[in-house]
């Protein structure tokens, strides 16, 4: 698979909602992650997978990488994360539109995936060691790992389950693949987990559930089946 080069910014959604990205870049207070939002979906990055990916668990983790593709590919709690050109990057579609996400909103979960899982690692990520995690205090500063000074302490004591890979994607490859305006409505159709990371679920009702008239055409299509 291959990652083609694009443009950082198009826009993908109405632009109503270009005021939500401004939602990313608010500080987050210790312990307060749950207050920053991941911004609107509306940005190229270059990702144009032929199909989902073939998805595979990190060792001892809830996070799922990309063995085979050219790219910082994940998944967690129900969502697509690309760690590309120093920038976290969030979807709950394979090929985006996706989302900026500012450091202090990445889960930790995410956070903690070893170097060797980094399959197009950025050069200062050399030197690191392969088993551990990056050393994201060390490149985001210390104002950030004050903020954060817990993130790669695991809690032993309660082991989150990775989430379902969203299989239903399969089908819309290539010409296939649906509009932002389309997506809501499939993701709900398809795919029924329940997001537990706070910022997972705040773009979940943001940006992943289907719009206010996309639920009513939904609901009127299953009554005509009945």
């Amino acid at each position: 698979m291959r990652l083609l080069s694009g443009r950082l910014m198009r826009s993908w959604w109405p632009a109503g909602f270009a005021g939500l990205v401004a939602l990313f870049c608010v500080a987050a207070p210790v312990a307060a992650q749950i207050n920053v939002s991941i911004g609107a979906p509306s940005v190229d990055i270059g990702i144009y997978f032929p199909g989902l990916p073939s998805l595979t668990l990190v060792s001892g983790s809830p996070v799922y990488y990309a063995p085979q593709a050219d790219a910082n590919f994940f998944f967690y709690d129900g969502m697509y994360w690309v760690y590309r050109d120093d920038n976290w990057y969030a979807s709950s579609w394979y090929n985006g539109p996706w989302a900026a996400v500012d450091p202090d909103a990445v889960p930790d979960v995410v956070l903690q995936v070893p170097v060797r899982y980094y399959r197009r690692p950025p050069s200062y990520f050399r030197g690191w060691a392969a088993n551990a995690p990056p050393r994201w205090g060390e490149h985001w500063g210390s104002g950030w790992e004050q903020k954060h000074s817990s993130w790669n302490q695991r809690d032993r004591s309660h082991t989150v389950r990775p989430a379902p890979v969203p299989a239903y994607q399969r089908q819309y490859s290539g010409k296939r693949y649906p509009t932002p305006e389309q997506q809501p409505a499939l993701h709900s159709q398809n795919y029924k987990y329940q997001p537990h990371e706070p910022v997972v679920q705040q773009h979940y009702a943001q940006h992943a559930a289907p719009h206010q008239g996309q639920r009513a055409e939904q609901e009127k299509g299953q009554e005509h089946k009945k």
